[in-house]
């Protein structure tokens, strides 16, 4: 548990100077991460003794323990931590941050990296797609769905261990495409690491990062997020623009074979949900 919820749990039990300290914390989380100990005693109006004491009361092994914590805490953000009433966001909002985050990234993806994509992707054997989390999880599967109605044989992954059992089978005729809002996620690296030492091309889906670096091509996103903290993140639909600009790429190129398989799946969605000419290709 970490110590904002831990000062929240314990608040009610603690000793009335630990609660004066305990209360400043919550209302001044950056400042408090700044100032020396004697100072925290002082704005708090007690003794240096009882921020030991309340050090102990949270579990933690002294006061310098306790500044580490609260740093740590700090780094995700006063808006996550303050108890203030928050107005709701116009619709219209909603859909202006989609917007802003969408045109920021217009021209990152260059034409010449998208094609060096798309060629292996056109002439792989089998691509599998790595992404977890709740973003990227869905992104996956978002681009197996793109992929296989093109005549790529793919397979999307977020179990952790199925991506590293799945990346140890593979060899130089396949891909591994690699999704991630943030670049750094652990368990996507260490697949696509996996991958690429028994010959598999990594293509990544991410942010300047480490996962980036690592990559054989990468298609750059930059993600945006606003202080507004309960609107799902717009970011997401970056993603998922980077996997239609690579989807798009590869039906054109290999348009002999899409053209048939997009007409095989619209002949049996209009035959089964009896949908027009301009019906949507698949729910």
């Amino acid at each position: 548990m970490d110590i904002i919820a831990r000062i929240s749990q314990r608040y009610e039990h603690m000793p009335r100077a630990e609660q004066k300290i305990a209360r400043f914390i919550q209302e001044n989380l950056e400042y408090v991460t700044q100032i020396p100990i004697n100072l925290l005693a002082e704005k708090s109006g007690v003794s240096h003794a009882s921020i030991t004491r309340l050090a102990k009361t949270l579990d933690c092994k002294n006061v310098r323990d306790l500044k580490i914590q609260l740093a740590q805490s700090a780094a995700v953000g006063e808006r996550f931590i303050e108890d203030k009433t928050v107005d709701k966001k116009e619709i219209s909002a909603i859909y202006q941050s989609i917007h802003d985050v969408l045109a920021l990234n217009a021209g990152l993806i260059t034409d010449d990296v998208i094609k060096k994509a798309t060629q292996l992707i056109v002439n792989t054997e089998h691509c599998l797609i790595f992404g977890v989390g709740g973003g990227s999880t869905i992104m996956a599967q978002e681009c197996h769905h793109r992929l296989f109605r093109l005549s790529v044989k793919s397979n999307a992954y977020s179990d952790p261990m199925l991506m590293r059992m799945t990346a140890a089978t593979v060899d130089s005729k396949d891909i591994v495409i690699c999704l991630s809002l943030s670049g750094e996620s652990p368990d996507v690296y260490a697949s696509a690491k996996i991958a690429q030492e028994y010959g598999a091309k990594v293509i990544a889906i991410c942010p300047e990062s480490q996962l980036s670096t690592l990559a054989d091509i990468h298609l750059p996103i930059k993600t945006h997020e606003v202080d507004y903290i309960f609107k799902p993140s717009a970011s997401r639909y970056v993603m998922m623009a980077a996997i239609d600009i690579l989807a798009s790429e590869v039906a054109v190129k290999n348009q002999r074979k899409s053209r048939e398989k997009l007409r095989r799946l619209k002949f049996h969605l209009d035959e089964h949900r009896a949908g027009d000419n301009r019906s949507p290709l698949g729910d």
